[in-house]
């Protein structure tokens, strides 16, 4: 990410407004997360798996669905920390059994939009979306 960001600054010409770098905060989570799975921290916590809370993921996606339908965005927010935070927990229960980490997580896919996006990230050219579904294809 640093290094598509020094990228963009470098050109000048992106606006950056948007940017947030909330890694102080995603680390937090994954520490909070963490915690809850340790010995001496939460017993509910400490026996989950990948197939019991595995349809909690599916509930909390459902959810933030209905709160974009309902251009609700306050409860958005909330729904995709629920999301979120699924995906976490499911990434530390993987760390656990020493399967893979959030880390491979995020690295897997950011490789791979960077993969599928060759138009942004590469020499292919997509000047609409049309454009940019045919390159997906052919990338997949």
């Amino acid at each position: 990410m640093a290094q598509h960001m020094a990228q963009q600054n470098a050109e000048g010409s992106r606006d950056l407004s948007t940017l947030v770098d909330a890694s102080a905060e995603l680390q937090h989570l994954v520490q909070t997360i963490w915690r809850l799975r340790q010995p001496d921290g939460c017993p509910w916590d400490r026996e989950q798996t990948h197939r019991s809370i595995g349809k909690n993921m599916i509930e909390e996606a459902y959810e933030a669905l209905d709160c974009i339908e309902a251009d609700d965005a306050t409860h958005l927010r909330e729904e995709l920390g629920d999301v979120l935070m699924q995906v976490v927990l499911h990434a530390q229960i993987a760390a656990d059994a020493g399967e893979f980490t959030l880390a491979d997580v995020a690295r897997d896919i950011d490789a791979k939009l960077i993969r599928r996006h060759p138009h942004v990230f590469g020499d292919a050219d997509a000047d609409n979306p049309d454009e940019v579904l045919k390159i997906w294809d052919e990338v997949k």
